[in-house]
């Protein structure tokens, strides 16, 4: 999972979890950790104050303009927002986590990925299509 994938993943899910009677200290904890670090990487730019704390209340209408916050911050960058953002994931989604699902990280040229459980995928590479 990319680094933006990841922390606004984790920053709904926190906030999703946060609002949930549920929800465990560990949770909220890393949850409150996760926002303040972001929090201040956003410090005296309005738009993405804005932007974090609506995505807490419709992460699905506010994803986009925090993850513009975000790349333009260099949150994404910045690995103590990324170790926050993992952590949190992990207690969240312990059997998840447990697999690697969260630390998928692709550098450099790639001409095929699959991800997910259970996939069979047949690829091809070729300057030309098979002939049929």
């Amino acid at each position: 999972m990319d680094p933006i994938t990841l922390i606004l993943a984790a920053l709904a899910a926190g906030a999703v979890a946060g609002v949930q009677a549920t929800a465990s200290e560990a949770i909220q904890d890393a949850y409150q950790s996760l926002k303040a670090l972001v929090q201040h990487k956003f410090a005296d730019k309005p738009e993405a104050e804005l932007a974090l704390a609506k995505h807490a209340e419709k992460p699905e209408i506010w994803e986009a303009p925090l993850k513009d916050a975000l790349t333009q911050t260099g949150a994404d960058k910045d690995k103590e927002i990324i170790k926050a953002a993992q952590a949190l994931m992990t207690l969240v989604n312990p059997q998840q986590a447990a697999v690697g699902k969260f630390n998928v990280q692709i550098t450099g040229n790639i001409q095929g990925f699959v991800q997910g459980d259970n996939t069979q995928v047949t690829m091809t590479f070729d300057d030309k299509p098979p002939k049929k």
